[in-house]
């Protein structure tokens, strides 16, 4: 599969699953440097967006908006996967006040290679919003053609709405 970056064409290291498949096994490392396994994360419906570099202003649009919408989906998990490193990521919760996101650092690209998501040409993971339900299945996944884009929020949130309800606060 391709992407583009400012429009150019770029090939991921792989395939990425489709919508029905199971998430795939992998390990990411959170804030505290613990390993967190895809078996962490069944149980809960997940959402999890992908970002290719936290320190640029499309990701850290990206990152507040779920994060914003986070506490009118308690049934539901949010995640942001990136492969900044953890003093990275660390860095810009601090720099942009952000303090209940669940930032889980790729460095070693394990998540990146498993989902076929890894962009060799940038170094980085491929912009991206997927959904699991408490089984691991992938019920919903939005891969962004041009990597600098945003990602569409409200058809994401709308397929996580048909998992999970919204409160309102």
């Amino acid at each position: 599969m391709d992407v583009t970056r400012l429009g150019s064409t770029m090939t991921l290291s792989g395939t990425p699953p489709e919508v029905g498949d199971q998430l795939p096994k992998f390990k990411v490392f959170d804030q505290n440097n613990v390993k967190v396994k895809t078996a962490n994360l069944i149980g809960k419906v997940t959402l999890i967006s992908v970002v290719p570099d936290l320190e640029t202003p499309v990701c850290t649009l990206q990152t507040r908006k779920f994060t914003q919408q986070a506490d009118h989906y308690p049934a539901a998990k949010f995640c942001t996967i990136s492969n900044n490193s953890i003093a990275e990521q660390t860095g810009w919760c601090a720099a942009q006040g952000v303090e209940n996101v669940d930032l889980l650092s790729d460095e070693e690209l394990s998540f990146g290679y498993e989902m076929g998501l890894y962009v060799p040409n940038l170094g980085n993971l491929a912009r991206s919003i997927w959904i699991i339900d408490d089984a691991g299945k992938i019920v919903y996944r939005q891969i962004v053609t041009e990597q600098s884009d945003e990602p569409n929020y409200l058809e994401a949130i709308e397929a996580l709405e048909k998992l999970v309800p919204r409160v309102d606060l």
